[in-house]
C-alpha cells in the first residue's frame, strides 16, 4: 500500500498531459518497491544462490 503523499509526487512527476496508463504503471512500479522495501524490512529476502535455486525448480 502507498501513502497518498506518494501517489502525489507521482503525479506531480508526470508531464502536464499523460494517459492513464502511464500513471498506472508508475503507481504499480512505486507499489512494488515499497512492498519489496517493506519485505527487507522483516528480514524477508533471499540470498543469490536461494533465488537461483528457485528459478531452477520453478521450471
Amino acid at each position: 500500500m502507498i501513502t497518498k503523499d506518494k501517489a502525489i509526487e507521482v503525479i506531480k512527476s508526470l508531464p502536464e498531459e499523460f494517459s492513464i496508463e502511464e500513471l498506472m504503471d508508475r503507481l504499480i512500479l512505486l507499489n512494488k518497491i515499497e512492498t519489496g522495501l517493506r519485505q527487507a524490512e522483516r528480514g524477508e529476502t533471499f540470498t543469490t544462490d536461494q533465488a537461483k535455486k528457485m528459478a531452477r525448480t520453478s521450471h
